[in-house]
């Protein structure tokens, strides 16, 4: 029994010291943590380009008001409105009816006017043929004068046969004289009716005009808008536009750097030439509202005239492809622009920038993975990240992923991870 009993307290004794041993191991694993695993990337250095944006606005290439010319009821709208339209497409009616009697009366009057004028003409032939009888009867009379005159005086034939003669002359002078003038008087009511022709022509085309007018045709191609005017309606050349059609494709948007942008652009392009090189290698980039990146390049079109006196800004134009008329006026977004190179600069991601009371921090990791957090001067955002002019060195490792938990001196694990 007592050798049993002592069997019983060696095996006690060895279990217990197995378990403190364990409990022992196990407090020391529980003292020594393990290293903080943080997400790191590694800085670049590259050339990039530096990216101007502006509030930009959109409008139609060419932008039609379509108007009244002339008064009347609106009969018939001959579109759907937001569908495409083409040039010279009838868009509204207005009432024709009087137009067309306008314009019969017109044509009416014009053939009147133009058959005086064949009258005018033929009455002109006819005093023409006048003036050749009279002067044929008086040269007859001045024949017999002629012939009289020396007769007399041999007393061949006696003076009152001469007077005769010479009276009959005198006649006939003034017959020619009276032939003449009708020929005169005739040419002058020629032109009279010649003139009431043309004024009846253009009375003809005046209200043919006010008859085409009463087609509002669209002048260009493009997307009309809502009609502010609905059929039964009175419209005239005071009222305002019905509609208005805008050309859509391509689509100008409006963008107003201030003036020192443009000032610094004219200085690095001084010249007419330079400056139209320069815009046709410009490739514009439009961010519209929901922040995606339009997939169109666009061309600089031109520039204002004058600097808005108010906003010390000018305005300038962009032409971007819009196939399927997707961009409409009135939308906005902004027009990015690569303004300039910068060569060999240091790129760090936007998440291992932060704030610390207005100065900007970045944390390091060195070769043995200890925490550095360093200050550090920004320059320009390229995409989603960081032009550092100073603070860190090509090839380091900044963290990205748990930078808000480390401090200076820290050993942590780190895992490169890829940034967008």
């Amino acid at each position: 029994m007592k050798t049993a009993s002592n069997l019983a307290w060696v095996l006690l004794a060895i279990a217990l010291s197995v378990i403190s041993a364990g409990c022992a191991k196990s407090t020391a694993s529980a003292g020594v943590p393990r290293p903080l695993e943080v997400g790191v990337a590694e800085t670049a250095q590259r050339d990039v380009p530096l990216y101007k944006e502006w509030i930009g606005t959109l409008d139609g290439l060419d932008n039609a008001d379509i108007k009244a010319q002339v008064s009347g009821y609106l009969v018939r709208q001959g579109y759907k409105e937001g569908s495409f339209v083409h040039k010279g497409q009838l868009l509204f009616q207005i009432d024709p009816r009087p137009f067309q009697a306008a314009l019969d009366q017109a044509n009416g009057q014009l053939a009147e006017t133009q058959g005086q004028l064949t009258q005018a003409r033929a009455h002109l032939v006819q005093v023409q043929a006048e003036v050749s009888v009279a002067e044929a009867n008086q040269g007859r009379t001045q024949l017999d004068v002629n012939r009289y005159s020396p007769l007399v005086q041999q007393e061949a034939v006696s003076q009152e046969d001469l007077d005769n003669a010479t009276q009959n002359n005198m006649a006939a002078k003034a017959q020619v004289q009276s032939a003449q003038a009708q020929v005169e008087t005739a040419r002058a009511q020629i032109i009279a009716t010649e003139a009431a022709v043309q004024a009846a022509k253009a009375a003809v085309e005046n209200a043919r005009i006010n008859l085409d007018f009463s087609h509002l045709v669209s002048p260009i191609d493009g997307i009309p808008g809502i009609a502010q005017l609905q059929v039964g309606a009175l419209v005239s050349p005071a009222s305002g536009a019905i509609t208005t059609v805008s050309t859509l494709d391509p689509i100008k948007v409006y963008f107003t750097p201030s003036e020192q942008e443009y000032l610094e652009y004219t200085r690095r392009f001084p010249t007419a030439e330079e400056r139209q090189e320069s815009h046709k290698r410009m490739e514009l980039e439009l961010i519209l509202a929901d922040g995606a990146t339009y997939a169109h390049k666009g061309t600089f079109d031109f520039a204002n005239r004058q600097v808005d006196v108010r906003t010390g800004a000018i305005r300038l134009a962009a032409l971007f492809p819009n196939p399927g008329n997707i961009l409409r006026p009135g939308q906005y977004g902004r027009v990015r622009a690569a303004i300039d190179i910068q060569r060999g600069a240091l790129l760090v991601p936007q998440q291992a920038i932060f704030d610390l009371q207005g100065t900007h921090e970045v944390a390091v990791l060195d070769g043995g993975n200890r925490v550095s957090v360093r200050a550090v001067t920004l320059g320009d955002t390229v995409g989603h990240q960081w032009i550092v002019r100073d603070g860190v060195h090509p090839g380091e490792r900044v963290i990205v992923d748990g930078v808000q938990k480390v401090r200076t001196g820290m050993i942590v694990t780190p895992k490169l991870v890829q940034v967008k």
